[in-house]
């Protein structure tokens, strides 16, 4: 599809990349490595990067020996739905035994869900919304990290893919509303927007109670091609979510997508200041 933007050398290098299917993993790894090495820079700490399992089919559970020297501990739920993948209940017991320590931090970020209908002249209006011809009518995302949140009690679900609106006549993403009240930690200080992606998931709160959860940031959708979701009358999709501490959780639960934090996508001064609240959180 982006024939022949991967031909050039730096890509195209079998020493470098691998040239399969597998390839296109390391590509994404290649772009977390800037965010890895502006939180070392910004705290000192080096931000090591784990796969529940990995290419070779290595499996690591989320145990104590990611989470016991940890403060902050960011979850990607990468997986497609197909491989089936649930979160086990020592794993879940684990992170919620994390999450009674003073001063932790869990991150989030199911992926998107798109083509979830069972119609497919939906799935088609969400593929023409989105406008990725790289992602199918149907791929859906995160089934591990859904586990986890159920497992937790988290009211959240991953929905769609929708793709952000941008300032007219320029390559900017429009900044998303923040309630800045809410946002009493400063996660969102001095950030306006995040970085574009064709295909972002909506984070839908499931529960009534929103002294729990707190949606700091929408992000306005382009409403240029239709899409169920703005049919339904949204214009902006939920970006950012934050659970303060509650009864026996001290520590704060973010909802983020991982496309933020990667460089894959561009990264500027907002961006990076969402990354330096992030790590400087308290």
């Amino acid at each position: 599809m982006a024939w022949p933007d991967y031909e050039a050398p730096e890509w195209s290098d079998p020493l470098q990349f691998q040239q399969g299917i597998a390839g296109a993993l390391e590509l994404f790894f290649w772009a977390w490595a800037p965010f890895q090495q502006f939180v070392a820079d910004t705290t000192g700490y080096v931000v090591p990067v784990f796969q529940r399992i990995d290419q070779a089919g290595f499996k690591l559970p989320l145990d104590e020996r990611v989470l016991a020297d940890a403060d902050t501990v960011m979850v990607f739920g990468l997986d497609h739905m197909i491989t089936n993948q649930n979160a086990m209940p020592e794993e879940i017991e684990a992170v919620r035994e994390f999450l009674r320590r003073e001063g932790t931090c869990l991150i989030l970020g199911p992926h998107h869900d798109v083509g979830v209908s069972d119609d497919p002249k939906v799935r088609n209006m969400e593929y023409h919304h989105h406008g990725d011809a790289l992602v199918p009518r149907q791929q859906r995302f995160g089934k591990y990290t859904r586990s986890l949140m159920k497992g937790l009690g988290v009211p959240v679900e991953n929905r769609y893919g929708l793709r952000p609106a941008m300032v007219p006549g320029t390559k900017k993403l429009a900044p998303f509303s923040v309630e800045r009240d809410l946002d009493s930690k400063g996660w969102l200080k001095g950030v306006t927007t995040f970085n574009f992606h064709m295909h972002l998931p909506h984070y839908a709160v499931t529960t009534d109670d929103m002294k729990t959860i707190h949606v700091l940031a929408r992000q306005p959708i382009d409403m240029s091609k239709p899409h169920p979701f703005t049919e339904a009358g949204n214009s902006e999709f939920n970006t950012f979510l934050w659970m303060p501490p509650d009864g026996n959780r001290a520590g704060d639960v973010l909802f983020a997508d991982s496309t933020i934090f990667s460089t894959l996508f561009g990264a500027d001064d907002s961006l990076r200041n969402f990354w330096r609240n992030i790590a400087a959180a308290k």
